[in-house]
């Protein structure tokens, strides 16, 4: 294990995830023919349980230890610093017991709430059973998600970035083999081939968990585990008090924000009924916000999960050490990472949207108009990610607090609404439910840079001039590939021309795109000219180096 710089650091955890996240774009390629549509419905009301609880009993701890530990590192702390991991450990253990339970027992009422009385789809008896069969995970991941925490404290990325490929490569495998046995082989219904999918999530987890153990067995030096003779002048109570002082906000905003995204996942069904859809067609489309589109945009938010990582323990040290101006710098420098790359990638998705929807579940009227949108959405997702994780490093829990509830309920305010008014002018009505969610981003983000402003003096003036200057590349990606689209006879119906015209518009608009970003020396500009000419020669197994 080797300690990570600011940007190797944000890079390797990046990639890592985007690993994680391709897998877990083309497993639903076989599985979505596996379950079909009304399996794919069941599937996503458990795992939009599941992460609601996940998040509630995972939330906060995992990164109260992070940001502990880098404190502790800067202030040479190594006794107390363990003492953390392991009062961290039994604190995460009560919890998830309790998210359990509330789960397995309350699985009924919890499906209720999500269908109503509405017939033709998937019943409350179905929707039970698979939230019960995906509640064992949340014994395991939070355990999971301390276990990288306190690894990630160190600065150290890449035994947790490859604890992710790891859980994700398990939790795929008994997902599509476990399906297709079950329903394909012997004939078992629907409900419980799906149910023993979503039990994937309890197998990956331990399997990671079990990895990261013995990553921290065989590197203890490193990391600070052993018995110490004598203890820091920090009590247990002192640890105990500053785990929940820096955990209690993380798990108040999540449960805002899954009690939002329950409640949004309902509006949206509401909504769509009160519009006339049919219970099948609104059971899918609002899976196919919620869940299957996500799966496809995993790419584009990838960006900003790998980031994090590698953001929150050096924001916290500029932090200790009160070097505001590196703080600055570093929320710039992700915000501008994240502008680069999110941005192709979620144009060309948008551009791209019928043929992947295509490719990965088959033909649908719905599906590419949600896809389109979606993308777009999880590009301003990413940049709220980094603007929440920085306000929570640097202890900005009333801005949070003032962000989390002025975004998310303005988003709830406006989803039906815009689903009417939409659907009014001629536009798809479940853009409207979309568009909620982006103003819900762009309200929380305006909340939290201004405070930043106003209090520390921070500029993201580099920031807004990146995006200017990105725009040149995109808009003439854009003009390419509509272009090469309108003349070249692709044929977006069938899996074949559409994996052709993905392939080839990627090809062409990367090409287009980062070609005219070196020559115009954005990426020198933003990963620096040493780590660029380290990639490059890395690539090229040193035949091309950018010093010679």
């Amino acid at each position: 294990m080797k300690k990570s710089g600011f940007v190797e650091g944000a890079v390797i955890a990046t990639i890592a995830v985007i690993i994680t996240k391709i897998l877990g774009m083309l497993y639903v390629i076989p599985f979505y023919d596996i379950i079909g549509t009304k399996g794919g419905a069941l599937y996503s009301y458990a795992y939009n349980i599941y992460t609601i609880f996940l998040g509630m009993s995972s939330a906060g701890i995992p990164t109260a230890i992070s940001k502990i530990i880098s404190e502790y590192n800067t202030l040479g702390l190594e006794e107390a610093k363990y003492r953390t991991f392991n009062i961290g450990k039994k604190l995460i253990g009560y919890i998830s017991i309790v998210g359990f339970l509330v789960m397995f027992i309350f699985a009924e009422l919890m499906a209720t709430l999500i269908i109503g009385d509405m017939t033709g789809g998937n019943t409350v008896t179905d929707i039970a059973f698979v939230i019960r069969c995906i509640s064992f995970a949340v014994l395991v991941i939070p355990y999971l998600s301390v276990t990288k925490g306190y690894i990630q404290g160190h600065s150290i990325v890449g035994p947790s970035s490859v604890g992710g490929i790891l859980e994700q490569v398990i939790r795929i495998f008994v997902i599509l083999s476990g399906s297709f046995l079950a329903y394909k082989v012997f004939s078992l219904s629907l409900t419980v081939a799906v149910g023993i999918a979503v039990s994937g999530a309890f197998f990956g987890g331990l399997v990671a968990y079990l990895y990261l153990r013995h990553k921290m067995k065989v590197n203890k030096e490193v990391l600070g585990i052993k018995e110490y003779k004598k203890k820091d002048k920090v009590t247990n109570k002192e640890i105990g008090l500053k785990i929940l002082s820096y955990s209690v906000p993380f798990i108040i905003i999540n449960i805002a924000t899954s009690i939002y995204n329950f409640t949004d996942m309902v509006l949206i069904i509401r909504g769509l009924d009160i519009l006339g859809f049919s219970a099948a067609d609104a059971e899918f489309i609002q899976s196919a916000i919620t869940t299957w589109s996500s799966k496809i945009c995993m790419i584009i938010n990838s960006f900003a999960m790998g980031m994090s990582v590698s953001l929150i323990p050096n924001i916290v040290s500029s932090f200790v050490k009160k070097d505001w101006k590196e703080v600055n710098y570093r929320i710039n420098k992700a915000y501008q990472i994240i502008l680069i790359v999110s941005i192709p990638c979620g144009v060309g998705l948008c551009i791209l949207s019928k043929p992947v929807w295509t490719v990965f579940y088959g033909i649908s009227s719905f599906g590419p108009q949600v896809l389109s949108l979606m993308v777009m959405s999880a590009v301003f997702a990413n940049l709220y990610s980094i603007t929440f994780n920085t306000m929570q490093s640097l202890n900005k829990y009333k801005t949070v607090y003032l962000s989390v509830i002025a975004g998310f309920g303005a988003n709830a305010l406006l989803d039906i609404p815009l689903m009417l008014l939409f659907d009014k002018i001629g536009l798809p009505a479940f853009w409207g439910a979309m568009s909620a969610t982006i103003f819900g981003y762009i309200i929380s983000m305006k909340i939290a840079t201004r405070d930043l402003k106003k209090n520390h003096g921070m500029s993201f003036w580099s920031s807004y001039k990146m995006a200017f200057k990105i725009a040149v590349p995109t808009v003439l990606m854009i003009v390419v590939l509509l272009t090469l689209n309108h003349f070249v006879p692709f044929d977006p119906y069938t899996k074949l021309g559409s994996l052709v015209m993905i392939v080839t518009d990627a090809l062409v608009g990367a090409s287009v795109y980062l070609s005219i970003s070196y020559k115009m020396g954005l990426f020198d500009q933003i990963f620096g000219k040493k780590y660029i000419a380290k990639i490059i020669k890395k690539l090229t197994f040193g035949k091309v180096s950018l010093s010679d």
